[in-house]
């Protein structure tokens, strides 16, 4: 099989990924499944995440067989650069750990008390990353992403991933200003997406 379809193999897998995740997040298809299979709809978010981590496995898994020469890599003072990037995405991923709900992240607090609605019991809280970035996660990942060498394949993925996460964050804000109407707005406009400006936080009183 040629480079050439071997990418444009793994672009299409990664774009379905992209385009299931998305589908099965949906507020849509939430309320359809609570509508037709309400014994399930407690259970969604559980379903969902367990489905989204399989999904992942069969475009992971062609990244890794079709591994190729490296054609970007970190090298000298970069190298301490990227080193330092990479703990910094891990402190962002540990302190922000401290402030979500991970039973409720899981599912498994809507298992546990019966939610017909998977984002029932959900609050908006802003937590002290938060206030200087609307997406704590979304940045750590990024900033995991492009700190590795990477062949063309891990080019391909790390570009797709990339996208997805500019496109599903909105997507996602979507969601949250439909969930708190009043609260998210106003945060968003003081509070940078993806990655934090020195100059745009949100101040505490």
């Amino acid at each position: 099989m040629s480079q050439t379809l071997q990418v444009t193999l793994l672009a299409l897998l990664w774009f379905v990924y992209f385009v299931l995740h998305s589908w099965l997040a949906s507020d849509r298809l939430k309320a359809k499944v609570a509508e037709r299979f309400p014994a399930v709809a407690p259970a969604y978010r559980l379903l969902y995440n367990l489905l989204a981590t399989l999904l992942l496995i069969p475009p992971l898994s062609l990244m890794w067989l079709w591994r190729t020469e490296t054609v970007f890599h970190w090298t000298g003072g970069w190298q301490w650069l990227a080193w330092g990037l990479v703990s910094l995405a891990l402190l962002v991923l540990a302190l922000s750990m401290r402030h979500y709900d991970g039973s409720h992240f899981l599912g498994l607090k809507q298992w546990r008390e019966r939610h017909s609605n998977p984002e029932q019991g959900a609050d908006f809280i802003i937590s002290p990353l938060h206030c200087y970035v609307r997406h704590p996660w979304y940045f750590a990942g990024l900033l995991l992403i492009w700190t590795r060498n990477m062949d063309l394949m891990q080019l391909v993925s790390s570009l797709g991933v990339t996208l997805y996460l500019i496109i599903g964050s909105r997507i996602e804000e979507s969601r949250l200003c439909r969930q708190f109407p009043e609260a998210y707005p106003d945060y968003r406009r003081q509070v940078p997406g993806l990655l934090p400006l020195p100059w745009k936080f949100l101040r505490r009183n």
